[in-house]
């Protein structure tokens, strides 16, 4: 009999979450009284958009993540809404596209100038009409572009098409009605091809959206859930809700069998609602309660005990709602591997809060950034209605690694396109035969054709654009700014001499072929 450790190897043990200073907080956000159990705020590299109270209708604000401090008062609003804002979700292949559904009925999707919002905007690009009771959430499909799906106070969950000339869309593409009552949230799949929901009657629903068939349905009597997750690939569900004694409870699901779960465990007896948040790459699992200053965080494994407690996070500002910043827009020199924006109404505050493997290299570590979802759609929407099913587009975090795509390029294929042709540079993709171009064989593919697309670029600095770039307010900004810089000299050193290495052996191959050529 072999002796075994009592403790379990794990690079994340030690992964701790670090508060944002006081300079680096959105301060005076009026942030929304609303009782609906939604995060309130949405994220992605370029801007932060939070929910707002305000009177007559409904409005949200969007603010570019790199100025922080003090919000004005007076900030312009996007409020086209006759009704309190209820979800809002920017679009995973356009950081300038964001949708929002509200109560009175309809969902909008709007698109955001390339420098932020300047003035009121109640015009929206899109607007879904479908629902005959207000719109509680918001889902955009995590591979096809521009498809979107809501659901409602009808008990309806709908998909729209967002690819058509019209401005108003009345017809959905697939109604789904197997639900018996309000549908409390959605989850994909890593491709897009299942859709599980909870439900007000407690239940848990695995479906095919395209065809709206119910494949799976949960009838456990143990456990009422109230948030579903897929835990990318494997091929598992993630449920929080209640135990039939009202305390709080998290069950795994095998993705093919909901009869039973997995493995169960309750934690309090608090009355917020948890909201799971998964990292696909880590395999963490981070468990955040409505109203809780704590935030405990796990290791999900595909062997038993599954799941595997890691540490918890405890602060004494309670949050109303956390927005997730994708993997591209975090900070890898400081092995930062997810980060929240934690919504403090008691404050009027956005606290942004980062989860930090503690490494002492200051080099980039591959080992907890392996290539991750990027921005780029794998289907366009057409494909995926006719069937096709694929992965989402890889990227690499490495800094130096991304290529820059103009804010035109991202507008692209729409009918009604801004009057005005704006080029702006955001953090692009790298897939895997761009990565084999870098090391290698090509290099007039590499010189030719690229000329003009980088005159109408802005300068990138290590995935920032140097025009939403603040000036360092504080010390320890300073210093980070030029170890990044320093970085950046570094990586481009290394590029210069890989460039040589490569001048010298086509001399050597000339030189062979000049030799062996036959004398006539």
């Amino acid at each position: 009999m072999t002796w075994r450790p009592q403790y379990r190897c794990s690079k994340f043990r030690h992964v701790f979450g670090k508060a944002a200073t006081k300079e680096s907080c959105f301060d005076g956000v009026p942030i929304t009284c609303s009782v609906q159990d939604n995060n309130f705020c949405a994220v992605n590299p370029r801007f932060l958009a939070v929910i707002t109270e305000c009177a007559g209708g409904g409005a949200f604000l969007v603010l570019s993540i790199h100025h922080t401090g003090k919000v004005d008062p007076h900030q312009p609003r996007i409020s086209g809404h006759r009704g309190n804002v209820l979800d809002i979700k920017w679009n995973p292949f356009n950081d300038y596209c964001i949708a929002s559904c509200s109560e009175d009925t309809t969902v909008k999707v709007w698109e955001i100038p390339p420098h932020g919002v300047l003035k009121n905007l109640t015009a929206p690009w899109k607007e879904l009409q479908g629902h005959s009771r207000r719109v509680g959430l918001i889902e955009w499909h995590p591979t096809a572009n521009n498809i979107l799906f809501s659901t409602a106070y009808d008990y309806q969950v709908m998909i729209w098409n967002l690819d058509c000339p019209e401005q108003v869309i009345k017809n959905p593409v697939r109604t789904i009605s197997h639900h018996t009552d309000v549908v409390l949230s959605m989850s994909f799949n890593t491709e897009g091809s299942l859709l599980a929901t909870t439900c007000k009657d407690k239940k848990v629903r695995l479906i095919e959206p395209r065809s709206g068939n119910l494949q799976q349905e949960t009838n456990c009597k143990t456990h009422k859930a109230s948030k579903v997750l897929f835990l990318g690939n494997l091929k598992m569900l993630f449920t929080s809700g209640t135990s039939r004694y009202n305390d709080r409870q998290f069950a795994l699901w095998d993705q093919d069998d909901l009869s039973v779960p997995l493995s169960q465990e309750n934690l309090d007896g608090s009355s917020g609602v948890l909201f799971p948040f998964f990292d696909p790459d880590t395999h963490m699992l981070y468990l955040a309660g409505k109203g809780d200053g704590n935030m405990r965080y796990y290791e999900i494994s595909s062997e038993k005990p599954y799941i595997h407690f890691l540490t918890e996070y405890r602060s004494n500002l309670p949050q109303k709602g956390l927005g997730v910043m994708p993997k591209r827009g975090l900070d890898v020199s400081t092995c930062e591997v997810f980060r929240f924006y934690k919504l403090v109404t008691i404050k009027s505050l956005i606290e942004p809060l980062s989860m930090i493997v503690p490494r002492r290299s200051e080099s980039y570590q591959e080992d907890i950034y392996p290539m991750t979802a990027g921005n780029k759609p794998a289907l366009s929407a057409e494909e995926w209605l006719s069937g096709i099913d694929k992965g989402p587009v890889l990227m690499s975090l490495k800094p130096g690694s991304q290529v820059p795509e103009s804010y035109s390029e991202m507008m692209k294929g729409r009918q009604n396109s801004l009057d005005t042709r704006r080029s702006h540079s955001r953090p692009g993709m790298l897939q895997l035969s761009y990565i084999q171009d870098q090391v290698g064989t090509k290099e007039g593919k590499e010189d030719g054709g690229n000329t003009e697309d980088d005159r109408s670029r802005t300068p990138v600095s290590n995935g920032e654009d140097l025009e939403l770039c603040t000036p360092p307010r504080t010390e320890n900004e300073l210093r980070m700014k030029f170890y990044k810089q320093q970085e950046e000299i570094r990586r481009l050193r290394e590029l210069l001499n890989q460039r040589d290495v490569r001048v010298k052996q086509l001399e050597l191959e000339i030189k062979n072929q000049l030799l062996c050529k036959p004398t006539l």
